[in-house]
């Protein structure tokens, strides 16, 4: 696996914890949206590259 890999997986999974970190906060739902997308096409773009 190469850096690239790591980090984009590492990035997805740290969205994704602000996301529901965010959720449980009760903040608006289109900030939470906001990350979901990014967490998902940051987690996508990491495991394509595997």
């Amino acid at each position: 696996m190469s850096t690239s890999t790591i980090v984009f997986v590492f990035l997805g999974l740290f969205l994704l914890g602000g996301a529901y970190s965010f959720w449980k906060q009760k903040l608006p739902m289109g900030v939470v949206l906001l990350l979901v997308l990014g967490s998902g096409m940051c987690l996508a773009t990491g495991l394509m590259r595997i």
